[in-house]
């Protein structure tokens, strides 16, 4: 049996006997058993499945659910924009205007509609933000992935909110990856601040505006770091 056939028969034991993240496996024969492979072809099928997230090999434990997260698409990402940026490609840019697309689409839904404990930890989080830039900016970019979590918490759906947690990690370990300056910090708790008072007061267009300004600002920031020019690229890593 195909390698590809035996991760899929794996998969469908987990949806068809429910089993949750955390949950044991059937142990190694009885899944050599199960699916009529060898010991060899079984543990090549769970490695596989482990890369992906889906299933946990426990050494000297057993084999579990995984945790099904969207690390291996962060890892995915955030390789292919280092990649194609080092060829000449503008895809530190793609995956910006990526973010930029889905939040501009969500945040004029939110306008007006966030429940007020939720604003009452934006408010806070902005509050950090602030205090953080004045000293020089220290933990502000895991504020600023908390704020914008908060933002769209209120959408209430996991998955969306997995899936915006993993373009943040993706965008901000390319720009590690890449270096680059660090932004200026009044400005990003000022478009920060503008993005709340914009959901606050129910202005669906200004609160569009607003998110569509920050990351215009990050736009050009990144295009003046990190112009797109292969030869000079190349030239840098030899």
């Amino acid at each position: 049996m195909a390698a590809r056939d035996l991760q899929e028969r794996i998969k469908k034991l987990i949806i068809d006997r429910r089993l949750p993240s955390g949950a044991p496996l059937p142990t190694e024969p009885e899944l050599m058993e199960f699916l009529g492979a060898s010991r060899n072809s079984v543990r090549e099928a769970l490695k596989a499945l482990q890369a992906m997230g889906i299933v946990e090999i426990r050494h000297g434990f057993g084999t579990y659910v995984g945790p099904m997260s969207l690390a291996p698409m962060i890892e995915g990402l955030a390789f292919r924009t280092v990649a194609g940026h080092y060829r000449g490609e503008d895809s530190f840019l793609q995956l910006l205007e990526l973010r930029e697309a889905v939040e501009s689409g969500l945040v004029s839904r939110l306008a007006g509609r966030i429940p007020e404990r939720d604003l009452v930890e934006l408010e806070a989080l902005v509050g950090r933000m602030e205090q953080q830039a004045a000293q020089g900016g220290a933990g502000l970019a895991e504020t600023d992935r908390a704020f914008h979590a908060t933002l769209y918490r209120g959408l209430d759906n996991v998955l969306l909110g997995e899936v915006l947690e993993a373009f943040w990690d993706a965008f901000h370990r390319v720009h590690t990856d890449l270096g680059g300056a660090p932004p200026d910090h009044r400005v990003t708790c000022r478009q920060h601040r503008d993005i709340l008072e914009a959901v606050r007061s129910g202005d669906s267009a200004r609160a569009e505006e607003a998110i569509r300004e920050h990351f215009g600002n990050i736009r050009t920031r990144l295009s003046t770091e990190h112009p797109q020019d292969p030869h000079r690229r190349h030239n840098e890593r030899v």
